[in-house]
């Protein structure tokens, strides 16, 4: 991706831990790396195809100076994900904040953090086989859409299947969704947890029936193997009713692990 960047802007804040800090305010020095696609801007020389850094350097001064925070690190987190969730150019950021006049008592120029954030693709299975199968589906995609950090961006038809593993149990109805998000793997497994829980999803029995399930099965092509994250989802080339609503949205999405495309996995998965 292209880089526009804004270098060491100075503005003046009442960010702090100690008293003075807040009551006396000092001044706080920002530089930012906006990574978009500025291909358009180049080839027809118009501002409305490019990203507007003075509107950039606004927002920034705009949260710097009428809002306060205890840390630095907070400061620089806010900066990111509000430039990130304000401009739909910017893909990702990489933010530094300074503080020249940092109570530390020795000499130095400045303390600082730098963050890099961004936007995340990732795909995500959701089923059900109790009460409103359709309600239910309905409502996780309205949920993730209801996050500030987080939207729908395709989503395939839902369809019956039969249920997996031993258990007697309904038909499922699955769908498969890709999204776009600030948050981290972690973070959206917490997400996922709580709007399963909000649906009033209990773990009774393994593979049993459920009023809403929804499973990250891809983050960007990341690998991570942690007791309670999984990513690929270790069981998607195994399932049919996964990779049938995957493979209506993302065909040809490359599996990190396998290196084969999700239709190919189908294909065997069905033979």
């Amino acid at each position: 991706m292209d880089c526009i960047q804004i270098e060491n802007l100075e503005l003046f804040g009442y960010h702090g831990v100690f008293e003075e800090e807040a009551f006396l305010g000092q001044k706080f020095i920002v530089s930012a790396k906006l990574f978009l696609n500025t291909r358009k801007a180049g080839m027809t020389d118009d501002l409305k195809d490019s990203l507007d850094y003075g509107q950039v350097c606004q927002k920034i001064k705009k949260i710097v100076e009428t809002e306060r925070y205890m840390l630095i690190e907070r400061l620089a987190e806010v900066l990111a994900e509000s430039l990130l969730l304000a401009f739909d150019q910017i893909r990702e950021i990489e933010l530094s904040v300074k503080k020249p006049w940092a109570p530390v008592h020795v000499h130095v120029d400045t303390v600082g953090v730098t963050i890099k954030r961004a936007w995340h693709k990732a795909y995500l299975s959701i089923g059900s086989n109790m009460g409103d199968r359709e309600g239910y589906l309905d409502f996780a995609i309205d949920q993730l859409n209801a996050l500030s950090d987080t939207k729908v961006t395709n989503a395939s038809d839902y369809l019956e299947t039969e249920p997996y593993g031993n258990v007697e149990q309904d038909k499922f109805l699955n769908g498969a969704l890709e999204i776009e998000t600030l948050k981290s793997p972690q973070e959206l497994l917490e997400t996922v947890l709580s709007i399963e829980k909000e649906a009033h999803r209990e773990r009774l029995i393994h593979w049993g029936p459920r009023t809403l399930d929804i499973d990250i099965l891809f983050y960007d092509n990341l690998v991570i193997r942690e007791e309670h994250l999984l990513i690929p989802h270790i069981e998607i080339p195994k399932r049919e009713f996964v990779l049938k609503p995957l493979a209506t949205i993302a065909p040809y999405y490359v599996h990190p692990i396998s290196g084969k495309m999700i239709i190919e996995l189908l294909d065997a998965c069905e033979t």
